[in-house]
């Protein structure tokens, strides 16, 4: 999630086993610790414009290097200010991995993927129950929190504990509900089915998006869950077939190789842009949910050498200027 939400929630998860003297120091360390597994997005570079893809939420967010990175920030945050106020590292050590802790599971719970099992597996873990960003998720996790800070009385903490698992298990319904509801749409329509999963648009758990896919097609549409449902139609797309897409491209150039490491990263949900036929587009992320047109995507050139990478490109700044038309589908 956002590294504010991802700060706030190790906060109460630290402040839950803190004691009244000590619950300040145990949120400062909470917090920190809570940001820490994102140091990856350091881990980049100039020539391969994929290897951030790779690396974030990898190993730093894997449940295996959990006493790791809680050691590590224990380490740091004991010489430099747990010590004055008294905690002994052992304590400064249990704050900082449940902090720590927090962070690879609450991303599972997002759209984007956590390699919570590395190295064991390269799987990318989503359970695709709430947006990277949710105000309603976040909010009264920050009240719970500064109650507890305020009235030092960690009881305020549990609370926020419940609030999340009760907003995680209210996107797990809804998902149900989209996927559940969109199977029949897609039957009515004549559709074949071999996949198919819902994701909750941006920063909301109303608005859905819902990609199936037949043999050689994607669908996607958004829906709105309340009392009842609205669907709102959305758009097909082929799915990628290298070969005939790009029939100019040499197996073992690294271009090749990196639209493989990108299918990899997008777990196959790719097509070609509209208005661009040497760009595929990750389609499970849109401003729109019910638009195939990916918010990142790489593109290729037949001019580049056998040892060029692709060209990583993004839609970010289109995507903020559309926000309006997810506000109506909500709203309406």
């Amino acid at each position: 999630m956002d590294p504010f939400t991802q700060g706030i929630v190790a906060t109460t998860a630290s402040q839950s086993v803190s004691t009244r003297e000590k619950i300040v120091i145990a949120s400062i360390v909470g917090f920190l610790s809570g940001l820490a597994p994102d140091i990856d997005i350091f881990i980049r570079s100039s020539n391969d414009p994929l290897l951030f893809l790779e690396f974030h939420r990898q190993f730093t967010h894997s449940l295996f290097f959990i006493p790791i990175g809680g050691l590590i920030c224990s380490i740091v945050f004991y010489y430099l200010f747990t010590k004055k106020f008294n905690f002994s590292f052992k304590e400064t050590y249990i704050y900082s991995t449940i902090g720590y802790a927090t962070h690879g599971i609450i991303d599972s719970f997002t759209t984007y993927g956590t390699q919570l099992l590395w190295p064991f597996t390269d799987e990318r873990f989503a359970w695709n129950t709430v947006s990277v960003i949710d105000p309603l998720f976040t909010l009264p996790v920050i009240i719970f929190c500064l109650l507890t800070l305020i009235k030092k009385n960690n009881k305020y903490s549990f609370y926020a504990i419940t609030w999340m698992l009760m907003y995680q298990l209210a996107g797990f319904i809804q998902k149900e509900r989209a996927e559940n509801i969109i199977y029949d749409y897609a039957k009515l329509k004549g559709h074949d089915i071999n996949e198919i999963e819902a994701k909750p648009s941006f920063a909301n758990i109303v608005v859905w998006k819902v990609i199936y896919s037949d043999n050689n097609n994607y669908y996607v549409n958004a829906i709105k869950l309340g009392l009842s449902h609205k669907i709102y139609p959305g758009e097909m797309i082929k799915k990628l077939d290298i070969k005939k897409d790009f029939k100019w491209l040499e197996p073992s150039s690294q271009q090749a190789i990196d639209v493989e490491r990108f299918r990899w990263f997008s777990n196959d949900y790719l097509g070609i842009a509209k208005h661009n036929e040497n760009i595929i587009y990750d389609i499970r992320f849109s401003s729109i949910p019910n638009e195939v047109e990916g918010l990142w995507g790489i593109q290729l050139d037949k001019n580049k050498g056998k040892d060029d990478h692709i060209t990583y490109v993004t839609n970010r700044g289109k995507s903020i200027n559309r926000f309006h038309e997810l506000i109506r589908m909500i709203t309406d």
